[in-house]
């Protein structure tokens, strides 16, 4: 059966979507996905489901939106995805806690990049459905704007890797 990796939008962030992750993980067992497991409480969930991705995350949207009363994007990868976006990362030698990875539905043109406003020695790469952002002097200082944050949802890359060792079999 295939496993499932879910970045959940706007979960347990900034005061929205606040859902216990022990409810997120019942909640997922109630629309038939197994083996359940999240980590750490900003909406990150790993399953089995005999779904193809597409209906996964539907039913998965579908019962956030019933359990919240307000629909919130569930970005699916599969393992081999998510161990391929590891992979492409471009920023290899910095710290895994200071590169965020903005995962999107689709892969934006390479033009939405133009303008884009570095303010500091932050470092950005766009390579198919995720961004890579390498933030030197840390996240919470930057003064980003964060290009397609309101298109996807970050994780940095030791929560990739978390996420990577949970959905190993």
């Amino acid at each position: 059966m295939p496993t499932h990796i879910a970045l959940l939008r706007a979960i347990n962030v900034g005061g929205t979507g606040k859902l216990p992750m022990a409810e997120l993980r019942a909640l997922c067992e109630s629309i038939g996905f197994t083996n359940v497991r999240t980590y750490i409480q900003s909406g990150n969930v790993v399953f089995e489901s005999r779904l193809c991705a597409v209906r996964a995350r539907r039913a998965l949207e579908d019962a956030l939106e019933r359990r919240l009363g307000k629909r919130h994007a569930a970005l699916l990868r599969s393992v081999d995805e998510l161990v391929e976006v590891e992979t492409r990362n471009p920023f290899r030698d910095a710290d895994p806690k200071r590169v965020l990875v903005v995962f999107l539905d689709d892969a934006p043109p390479r033009t939405v990049m133009k303008g884009v406003k570095i303010p500091g020695r932050e470092q950005l790469h766009l390579d198919g459905r995720e961004l890579f952002i390498h933030f030197p002097d840390g996240m919470g200082t930057s003064k980003l704007k964060v290009p397609l944050a309101d298109q996807g949802t970050g994780r940095n890359l030791n929560t990739v890797r978390a996420l990577l060792e949970l959905a190993a079999p």
